[in-house]
């Protein structure tokens, strides 16, 4: 490439001056109002800053309960879970997949008696949790709320979110379990009883995040995250659900990565995007119509090489977050290129959050980049390409059809190549990895998890199964089987079921033996 033609990461060229002629024809916009392009309050931080989450959770339930009380002691105002892969995959520890696995990239959660470990100490009634949780996002909001129960909440005013987004891990993270079709019917359920059980609770979390790590590029991560989007609505109304209703329940996750400019107008373009679809979909309540949004930094974006460089860099990413307008987020601790976060790690990553709220003065005032030429010119090209593959998404029949066609992966596999060969021929400059690279070694502190984990969760398995009442159990899982194949709302009786200890990975294969598995 021309050293002299300068691009955005999405392949935007970016002019060497901007002036008023570039700036679009856009009205008098303003925050809190259709279409939400500066933000979907009209104080914003002036009113109520960001949430500021810390995603968390590794090994036991009893370690990753010790971590969430540390973290609320720092100041955090909200919990973010991690799961490990066998929970996500509806596996409980002691099943031979999941060997090796157990505690490792979060939490293991097999019963309501690990739920009950997890929020040890945790009015679940004054935190705000979110939960990464898709293909079992169903059992571990079940979990949740019979916890709620237990401790006496009023369920009305329970507040988080479950990630719950399938049609993303077709497409780019992987752990999924049924097919598409049974897959979104188990969410419409969830959108359905939610709505009437928990009506402050975030039912999905559209999310762009895993979209973007597997290589895409902030307009792709746009444009395939708003389509997923539209598939769910679609989906729900298909339902009989009101979108007026749904449509204020539903929540989006994005990525922050380095390039401030092309992140700021991403989040300004997105916000306008939904908008509209959610307008033409039929939506007539303003709030049906925000884009709401978590963040994370770029995990892609960490470096093993010269870890503590990666401060700079989610520093640089909290201010695109903020600056965009998020309204919660997470930041990376420097060392995850490595391992999990360690304890100092997730503090400088909580504090880096601080800085920028209380020191930066970004809060100070509403959207402070808009009307920059180049932020306006640059948020109406992101929406221009992001139409454009919306538009080819739609072609094909939407999402779901586009997932089963490959055409959505192989366009983010197209991306991370050309992304990863402009790093190896020197084009796209990572410094401390293809410039600026250092033999000084340091040494950074390793979080670590030990193998016997599986052996310590296994152990409760078999007290918990020894115990319960398994006439109870069996009736309930057949209870489940045959809502599930009638038609019926099944989240009435997985609450009932994990209330009575059958584990995640009983739950998970009664629906695997209905649905089979994806492939």
């Amino acid at each position: 490439m021309d050293p002299q033609i300068k691009q955005t990461d999405s392949g935007i060229e970016v002019k060497q001056l901007y002036t008023g002629e570039d700036l679009p024809a856009v009205n008098e916009e303003r925050p809190g109002l259709f279409p939400f392009t500066r933000g979907v309050q009209p104080d914003m931080y002036r009113g109520k800053l960001w949430t500021m989450r810390q995603y968390a959770g590794f090994s036991t339930a009893e370690e990753s309960n010790k971590r969430y009380h540390y973290l609320l002691s720092q100041g955090v105002s909200g919990l973010s879970v991690a799961f490990d892969l066998p929970t996500q995959i509806g596996y409980d520890s002691d099943h031979e997949l999941a060997e090796g696995e157990v505690g490792k990239v979060g939490v293991a959660i097999d019963s309501i008696g690990d739920m009950q470990t997890l929020f040890k100490g945790i009015k679940l009634e004054e935190v705000s949790t979110s939960m990464t949780i898709n293909a079992t996002g169903f059992i571990l909001l079940s979990l949740y709320v019979a916890l709620a129960k237990q401790q006496g909440a009023d369920l009305k005013k329970l507040s988080g979110t479950i990630q719950n987004d399938i049609l993303k891990e077709y497409a780019a993270r992987g752990t999924y379990i049924y097919p598409p079709k049974p897959s979104m019917r188990i969410i419409t359920d969830i959108f359905e009883w939610c709505s009437q059980e928990v009506p402050k609770w975030n039912t999905i979390s559209i999310s762009g995040y895993h979209i973007r790590e597997a290589g895409s590029t902030a307009v792709q991560e746009i444009a395939f995250t708003l389509s997923n989007g539209k598939a769910y609505v679609e989906a729900a109304r298909k339902k009989g659900l009101d979108i007026n209703v749904f449509g204020k329940r539903l929540s989006f996750f994005f990525n922050a990565h380095n390039n401030l400019f092309e992140e700021v107008a991403k989040f300004r373009a997105a916000r306008r995007m939904w908008a509209r679809i959610m307008k033409d979909l039929g939506a007539t309540d303003p709030k049906a119509m925000m884009l709401r949004f978590h963040s994370q930094t770029g995990g892609s974006t960490l470096t093993a090489q010269q870890p503590l460089n990666n401060i700079s860099r989610v520093t640089i990413q909290t201010l695109a977050a903020v600056l965009g307008g998020t309204q919660s987020l997470h930041t990376n601790g420097y060392d995850e290129a490595l391992s999990l976060p360690t304890e100092e790690a997730a503090r400088i990553a909580l504090r880096t959050q601080q800085i920028v709220a209380y020191e930066s003065g970004s809060a100070d005032t509403v959207d402070p980049l808009a009307g920059s030429y180049y932020i306006e010119s640059l948020t109406r090209e992101v929406e221009e390409a992001a139409w454009k593959l919306i538009e080819k998404t739609d072609a094909m029949g939407g999402s779901v059809a586009a997932i089963e066609q490959g055409f959505i992966q192989d366009e983010i596999a197209r991306s991370a190549y050309e992304y990863q060969r402009n790093i190896e021929t020197g084009d796209k400059i990572i410094v401390g990895v293809n410039k600026f690279q250092s033999e000084d070694q340091h040494s950074t502190p390793i979080l670590k998890v030990d193998d016997s984990i599986r052996a310590i969760q296994s152990e409760k398995l078999r007290i918990l199964r020894n115990n319960r009442d398994h006439a109870k159990c069996d009736q309930l899982l057949q209870l489940l089987s045959d809502k599930a194949n009638s038609g019926e709302n099944i989240m009435p009786v997985v609450v009932e079921a994990v209330e009575a200890n059958c584990t995640l990975g009983e739950i998970a294969d009664t629906l695997r033996e209905l649905y089979g598995e994806y492939r």
